[in-house]
């Protein structure tokens, strides 16, 4: 079957679930804002930011268990949360189909 082609919106609605999913975990939370230096009261802030949907996306295709749990618990197939990385800016270049 042949999934519709990845918009932006598509992408950064990928994005911001892979967000939540994130938020929601008392495991990857604290990571995140170590590894980005954001604080939790200023997330809402920062998601309004140029890159940051696709900084969480990075954040959860860094380590693939953590991408497939979020993939299952959106009822995505992983490569879908690939595509959304590729569609958002300089997301062309970092996630290369031939790998």
């Amino acid at each position: 079957m042949h999934q519709k082609t990845m918009t932006r919106q598509d992408a950064e609605q990928i994005a911001i679930q892979a967000l939540g999913f994130v938020a929601g975990d008392a495991v990857l939370l604290p990571r995140f804002l170590a590894l980005t230096g954001i604080t939790a009261s200023a997330i809402r802030q920062a998601a309004r930011q140029p890159g940051f949907l696709a900084g969480v996306l990075d954040f959860v295709l860094a380590h693939e268990p953590t991408l497939l749990e979020f993939a299952e618990a959106a009822g995505l197939p992983a490569g879908r949360v690939i595509e959304a990385r590729r569609a958002l800016p300089h997301g062309d270049d970092r996630y290369d189909r031939s790998t």
